[in-house]
């Protein structure tokens, strides 16, 4: 019965049974939902700032002005159209987009400030 069921999200375990409501860990003893094992596939998947799916290779425009740190310095203006994103799944902070930026170069971006263009 242990094949059919999720292995642990928290230690990744094969040897997991149900109990009742809720699926258990016969390794670690974490319990947890099987609708949570659904919610953390629909996780995994990036959105705009207005929930629009992104995918590798979309263009987006920016939906709000930043100021760039470093050395350049200087802000990127809303409607900068940035082409052929790169998702990422652990950029520094909470970015989860690599781009190369129009005038600035090579930038990690967050999914929240980008609107894909349809």
């Amino acid at each position: 019965m242990s094949d059919q069921l999720p292995p642990c999200p928290a230690c990744e375990s094969e040897y997991t049974y149900d109990s009742g409501a809720l699926l258990v860990c016969s390794m670690c003893a974490h319990e947890w939902s099987p609708s949570e094992d659904a919610d953390v596939a629909a996780d995994d998947v990036i959105k705009d700032a207005v929930g629009n799916v992104l995918e590798d290779g979309d263009t987006v425009t920016i939906v709000k002005s930043l100021k760039v740190k470093g050395a350049g310095g200087g802000v990127v203006k809303i409607g900068t159209k940035v082409r052929g994103i790169r998702l990422i799944g652990e950029g520094v902070g909470d970015h989860d987009i690599d781009a190369k930026v129009p005038g600035f170069g090579q930038m990690q971006l967050k999914s929240s400030v980008v609107k894909k263009v349809l």
